[in-house]
């Protein structure tokens, strides 16, 4: 009824029934509300409401409409104030309003009424927020919510030790080592290790800070050097590496990216096991940084790339099965990373026939002799005694130069 008919007959036909409803029995009363509710559409709990409200209902035209307090001139001086205020919240105009007034009439950029002036002084902050709401909306016309992004850690699927498998060449788990020293302060370099999960294949890139920019930089130096395609990476969760900066980088290259569990170190097991075995055997615990540290890093890495990947055996993990509180493991037979991926199925012949061309060039006592010279430079760049400068006497330039030729 309440749509089909206008309000005044509404409440006309409501005000016939209010006096019969009043003056009925129950069992009358609730025949009433059976046809009112039948006629108007009403809920049962609602037509009691209107037929026992004891007040007259009024006509629409003798409705008293409440008396306006904040009016245009309210609104206006409102304004003028919070554009002084350069558009802050409602609640700090609220606690500024009566410095700012007494300053904008003192300097003559304001005058307020007695009564518009104690109506802005007693105005609340819900109410500066309705009366400004529509001047907000034009000074931001283009300002639109934001959506939260997804954070990128929830977007990498989490892959643990036992998730791997057996897979093919390609898929690396990648770990920083940071050579500080033992002191966590200032600046240093940074060793991104990627080791293939499948042939234990071993890559090292040093890096001048940990910065996502210079990771996918280093990744990218990576990519090109290993012998297969690059598949996949497994990380932690630093964000040097759970960032938007490498996840587009993998996205435009086709590479996965999965992530291993919050302290779980296991999960990176063949990483972390490089780690220890080649980046601390080769360059120690010391503390490096500078550009001159990073060179002499970067040609140490491309000589026991060559060294360990080709010339060091390294077991491999086949089972492992509990006997009461003991874990038996079995291994395979150890063999270098050059090896597994020689005698793997899935490497092309193609890239078996360059391994193996590098393979014939590379003489191991000569790659040992550069490693050692390396990391002779490395020791005269931590250890000041380790050379001087002076007539007859080599400068450190001139000792690292021959060094590294």
């Amino acid at each position: 009824m309440a749509k089909d008919i206008s309000i005044n007959t509404r409440n006309e036909v409501i005000e016939v029934l209010k006096q019969r409803y009043f003056k009925a029995l129950k069992s009358e009363k609730t025949r009433i509300l059976d046809e009112f509710t039948a006629l108007s559409g009403y809920h049962r709990k609602h037509a009691i409401r209107l037929l026992g409200n004891q007040y007259q209902l009024k006509e629409p035209d003798t409705l008293i409409t409440s008396l306006r307090i904040y009016d245009e001139a309210v609104k206006e001086a409102l304004i003028t104030i919070w554009e002084t205020a350069d558009w802050i919240c409602s609640k700090r105009l609220k606690a500024v309003l009566p410095d700012l007034i007494d300053a904008m009439e003192r300097h003559e950029h304001l005058e307020l009424n007695p009564t518009v002036r104690l109506r802005l002084l007693k105005i609340s902050a819900s109410t500066i927020d309705r009366l400004l709401l529509h001047v907000r909306k034009k000074a931001n016309p283009h300002k639109k919510k934001r959506k939260s992004k997804k954070k990128v850690s929830k977007q990498l699927p989490i892959r643990t030790f036992a998730d791997w498998g057996d897979p093919t060449p390609g898929y690396l788990e990648i770990d920083f080592v940071a050579h500080s020293g033992g002191s966590m302060s200032g600046s240093f370099i940074y060793t991104l290790v990627g080791t293939d999960v499948c042939s234990g294949w071993i890559e090292c890139i040093p890096l001048l800070a940990r910065e996502q920019s210079l990771v996918v930089e280093a990744l990218d130096v990576l990519r090109r050097q290993l012998p297969f395609p690059l598949l996949g990476i497994d990380s932690d969760n630093d964000s040097a590496f759970i960032n938007d900066s490498l996840l587009n980088y993998c996205e435009n290259h086709d590479i996965s990216f999965t992530r291993s569990r919050p302290f779980h170190k296991n999960d990176q097991a063949w990483v972390e096991q490089k780690n220890g075995a080649v980046i601390r055997r080769f360059v120690g615990y010391r503390r490096f940084s500078g550009v001159v540290a990073g060179q002499v890093l970067a040609h140490l890495y491309q000589n026991v790339r060559l060294y360990v990947n080709y010339f060091q055996p390294s077991f491999k993990l086949l089972e492992k099965e509990r006997q009461g509180g003991q874990i038996k493991k079995l291994y395979y037979k150890p063999t270098t990373p050059y090896n597994r991926l020689m005698n793997h199925l899935n490497i092309e012949e193609s890239t078996k026939n360059n391994l193996q061309a590098t393979a014939v060039q590379l003489d191991p006592v000569r790659l040992l002799h550069q490693i050692r010279d390396k990391q002779a430079a490395l020791e005269a760049l931590t250890d000041p005694e380790y050379h001087t400068t002076g007539p007859g006497k080599t400068s450190l330039e001139e000792y690292l130069a021959i060094l590294l030729q």
